[in-house]
């Protein structure tokens, strides 16, 4: 465990036990790293918050997912800080520190899955899970230069992990570069249930498009082409249904409601200490109704349907990950609570309609990475990965 090297603050200081792996397999070289909602037996699981920490005991058995990753021959290396409860896109615990950027020391690496990304980007391990509810896989990749896999919702496993939002919460995985990637998502995707065809329909959504600063979108022009060159020019299409601001609410308030579901007995029994923006989230939360969640859900059934429409078997989107490049460590909670708001509006589409989403380190403005993504039909998972291989070339 690299825990003496840890110069990114990315891991969580339990002390290190034995986690026996496979002696040979397709995962044998890799070294790996687990967001600590995932239990690994031998270790507490502490969900980034103290009193949960205080509850967890150790753990006996280990996550499935995390098992068959070592079963395919990976080395475990440790578990990593996560945003406290999962609740935050900032990568910033107020408990337990705030990883480092490897791409960007100087700018947040986005939460929830803060620490599996900085090990990633700083070179601890070369692989490392996370989960995506609202975009905590998406955004730490786009944040840190890095490629992340939201995948279709149950897809992979997350038996023997913290919650958040159970409709909305998926496992992901981070690696630095494709090829590597690849041989994690045969593990853990195997052959897709809908794979994609030789030559998919590249679909451009011009209302997400539209939000971006015109300094960003110049950032994304050659990723952009590079794409085209391959997949040919991409159609344009509309995927906000109803407005941006319905469907940003709607996510919002079905997500909200879950996790305080989720976590409300620990927060009104034991009232611990929450880190900054997790305590407004969550009071905020807990004011939900259940009409709004009812409403939340009418929409979200809608939007599938509609994505569905879109996509088809064969549709493609292209997208940026996130609004921009990662936010400066120095700015402000309100700042940084705006950034996370206005990155939402994107990452509310594959969440809600449950689709695979890669995100891909193909672009960059100011120094720093921004990601451009792929966004397929559910089940699409594996074949998002072949497209984005056979593009890169």
């Amino acid at each position: 465990m690299p825990l003496v090297n840890d110069t990114a603050r990315a891991f969580m200081p339990y002390p290190e036990v034995p986690v026996p792996q496979a002696a040979t397999g397709p995962l044998a070289g890799l070294s790996f790293a687990v967001k600590d909602l995932f239990d690994v037996a031998g270790y507490p699981t502490s969900g980034g918050q103290p009193f949960v920490l205080a509850l967890s005991g150790i753990k006996t058995r280990t996550a499935p997912t995390v098992q068959r990753l070592l079963d395919a021959g990976a080395r475990f290396v440790g578990k990593t800080i996560t945003d406290e409860l999962a609740f935050s896109m900032n990568g910033q615990n107020a408990h337990f520190g705030s990883p480092v950027n490897g791409a960007a020391p100087d700018r947040i690496t986005g939460g929830s899955s803060s620490g599996s990304a900085s090990a990633v980007s700083n070179r601890l391990c070369d692989m490392a899970l996370g989960t995506d509810t609202g975009g905590s896989v998406r955004a730490p990749a786009s944040h840190c230069g890095l490629v992340g896999l939201r995948p279709t919702h149950g897809r992979v496993s997350l038996q023997d992990a913290l919650d958040l939002s159970p409709s909305f919460d998926t496992c992901g995985w981070f690696t630095r570069e494709l090829t590597s990637f690849a041989r994690v998502a045969d593990v853990l995707l195997g052959t897709d249930p809908a794979p994609l065809p030789a030559a998919p329909r590249l679909l451009r959504p011009t209302d997400l498009w539209a939000l971006l600063a015109p300094e960003v979108l110049e950032a994304f022009a050659a990723p952009c082409a590079k794409v085209e060159s391959t997949c040919g020019t991409p159609t344009p299409v509309n995927v906000v249904l109803d407005s941006l601001e319905a469907m940003y609410w709607h996510y919002r308030h079905v997500q909200g409601h879950e996790a305080w579901t989720v976590d409300s007995a620990l927060i009104t029994r034991y009232q611990p200490p929450l880190g900054p923006g997790v305590a407004e989230r969550f009071a905020w939360a807990r004011q939900i109704s259940d009409a709004k969640l009812a409403e939340g859900q009418a929409y979200r059934a809608r939007f599938r349907a509609h994505m569905a429409a879109i996509l088809g078997s064969d549709g493609v989107l292209i997208m940026p990950t996130m609004p921009d490049v990662a936010p400066l460590i120095s700015d402000n909670e309100a700042g940084l609570e705006s950034y996370r708001n206005r990155a939402l509006q994107m990452l509310c589409v594959a969440g809600l309609a449950g689709l695979p989403q890669l995100s891909l380190p193909w672009a960059t403005r100011l120094g720093a990475p921004l990601g451009l993504s792929l966004v397929g039909p559910p089940g699409s998972d594996r074949s998002l990965v072949a497209l984005a291989q056979r593009i890169s070339g």
